[in-house]
């Protein structure tokens, strides 16, 4: 029996599928939803137009935003199952931001979404549930 889940979230309906698993599989545990903001993202949304760099600050809490909003829907999902869950947010490379804070926090299980990325691109990039599924410290769970 797992003591401590983490979930980490995205706005695929994937991990909203792994939420469901971890609420109904582990109903007694402390299950957190995690939700990893790429600092990639900050600078592919922004350019030099004109000369002037764009506003990175701006761009972070836009994305912090957003992702208080995936983590407050989440808590939704999870209350339709009367689980309560905790929630966080961090900022970094999504495959090691999920392993990092499973090392960092007592995790002892991951469930995670797979985007069933099929394919060329599947050899290539990879994904980030194969990442975190070849690095973890932990059992992780792949829900399709």
């Amino acid at each position: 029996m797992s003591d401590h889940v983490l979930v980490p979230i995205d706005d695929s309906d994937r991990s909203a599928d792994a939420l469901e698993f971890a609420c109904q599989e582990y109903p007694d545990a402390t299950i957190t939803a995690l939700h990893v903001i790429d600092p990639g993202d900050f600078y592919a949304a922004t350019g030099i137009e004109g000369g002037a760099m764009a506003n990175y600050e701006e761009i972070q809490k836009h994305h912090e935003s957003r992702a208080d909003e995936l983590l407050e829907s989440a808590r939704k999902q999870a209350d339709t199952f009367g689980v309560e869950i905790q929630t966080d947010r961090v900022v970094g490379g999504i495959s090691r931001s999920i392993v990092n804070y499973t090392e960092e926090n007592d995790v002892d299980h991951i469930t995670i979404g797979s985007h069933g990325r099929t394919g060329a691109s599947r050899i290539l990039l990879g994904s980030v549930a194969e990442n975190v599924a070849r690095r973890s410290p932990v059992p992780v769970t792949i829900v399709r």
